[in-house]
């Protein structure tokens, strides 16, 4: 079974760790990210994750394994819900698990939400089709903007 685990901030490294191999595969479709001289790839600044109330920082476990993560923005000030970066290392891609955490996602922030995926990314694009179109039974919109990006928005209610 997949659950959530809200990541406290104690254990940022092991996120940073985590986001490692999200940054490796993303690398594939954005040449300008690069290796750092240590060998690793640079950091995200997560303060916002510590700092902001509408931000939400998630482990995503099979039992009690690290299998992924995800972060999320809520809405405020009239905007979406919105899952900033979400991953799952390759070694579990196709067993449902990325699909499971992101419809526990949805349940625990209901609402309006907003996901992009960059346009390069036919994956997460497929993905994401795939994942809100079983959620919402075909009831979304999706679009382009001027920053090469695809767009599913789409509302949620309590489930």
């Amino acid at each position: 079974m997949v659950n959530l685990v809200r990541v406290e901030k104690i254990k940022e490294e092991t996120l940073h760790h985590l986001m490692q191999f999200y940054i490796y595969e993303f690398a594939a479709l954005k040449p300008e990210i690069k290796l750092e001289p240590d060998g690793t790839y640079r950091h995200f600044d997560l303060s916002a994750y510590w700092d902001d109330p509408c931000r939400h920082p998630f482990f995503i476990k099979l039992g009690e394994e690290l299998i992924g993560f995800a972060l999320v923005a809520t809405g405020n000030e009239g905007r979406p819900n919105s899952i900033e970066e979400f991953h799952v290392i390759r070694k579990y891609n196709g067993f449902g698990y990325g699909r499971q955490a992101a419809v526990k996602l949805f349940a625990m922030f209901p609402g309006k939400w907003r996901i992009t995926q960059i346009e390069a990314n036919g994956p997460a694009k497929a993905f994401w089709r795939k994942v809100i179109g079983l959620y919402t039974n075909g009831n979304y919109s999706e679009s382009s903007d001027d920053k090469r990006r695809t767009i599913q928005e789409f509302e949620t209610a309590c489930r």
